[in-house]
């Protein structure tokens, strides 16, 4: 069952378990939409994998399979990737 990760690992954004702006590799590392097109061109910087819209998980079925709550941040990627684009 996939983690459903709260937030970006690049920019820190709030990524809820029902949200369409939510990309994640196979690997479940998660990204904005924003960031996984603009500064990450659809690519995961962890692993190389394709970064595709993550599924959202029917709210019925949260109760009893509830998201994770881990927040995963990488503080500087946005940075660093931002300067490599220059």
């Amino acid at each position: 069952m996939l983690e459903l990760r709260p937030n970006c690992e690049c920019c820190d954004a709030d990524l809820g378990p029902g949200s369409e702006q939510a990309r994640i590799c196979t690997f479940e590392c998660t990204f904005c939409a924003e960031c996984a097109d603009t500064l990450l061109h659809g690519g995961c910087p962890n692993c190389g994998g394709e970064l595709l819209q993550r599924p959202r998980r029917p709210e019925a079925k949260l109760a009893n399979n509830p998201a994770s709550t881990q927040r995963v941040f990488q503080a500087g990627l946005r940075e660093r990737l931002a300067g490599a684009t220059r």
